[in-house]
Parts: structure tokens; sequence; C-alpha cells
């Protein structure tokens, strides 16, 4: 047996996610569809929810930006370096890329 959920969304609304969903080969019935399977999958949202968003990126002093270069030298001097390749799939593997 199928259940039918209905909700109201602002029209524009609608038809962006129209339009887009099916830019994606899809139509937004399937995509909501999508969406449930995903959060029963993950047991929540299968996005991030943040109250606002977060800076990952802080700004560095002229002396800190030097320090770090000076130390990325060194390394490099001292063969402390990766392929990207390695760098890359580190990062995919701790952050779950």
């Amino acid at each position: 047996m199928a259940s039918t959920i209905q909700i109201r969304v602002d029209d524009d609304l609608k038809k962006k996610s129209d339009r887009l969903f099916k830019d994606l080969g899809t139509d937004t019935t399937s995509a909501i569809r999508i969406f449930l399977t995903q959060a029963v999958a993950n047991n929540g949202f299968p996005f991030e929810i943040r109250k606002k968003p977060l800076n990952l990126y802080t700004a560095m002093t002229e002396d800190e930006m030097l320090e770090g270069l000076s130390q990325a030298r060194e390394h490099s001097e001292k063969g402390m370096q990766k392929e990207a390749t390695a760098v890359i799939s580190e990062m995919r593997t701790k952050y779950g890329l």
C-alpha cells in the first residue's frame, strides 16, 4: 500500500524545483522520495543543518603566513611532502567524501 503526502509550497519554489529536478533527469515527486529514503538511511537529515554558516577560513597575520611558508620550505627540503593524490585520498577518508 502507498501513502500520500501533501504539502503546500510557494508557487515560485515549486516552479524552480520542478525545473531543477527536470534538468537533473527526475521530477519533484521522485526527488522528495529520494530525500525521504536518504533520511531513513542516514537516520536523520541527509545533509548538515546549521544555524549559521561556519567560517572555515581564518585570517592569518603576515607573520603567521611567513612562518608557515618557512616551515613548508623546511619540510620540503627534508623530503617531508606527499603526492597530491595521497593527500586527497586521506581527506576523502577522513571527511567521508
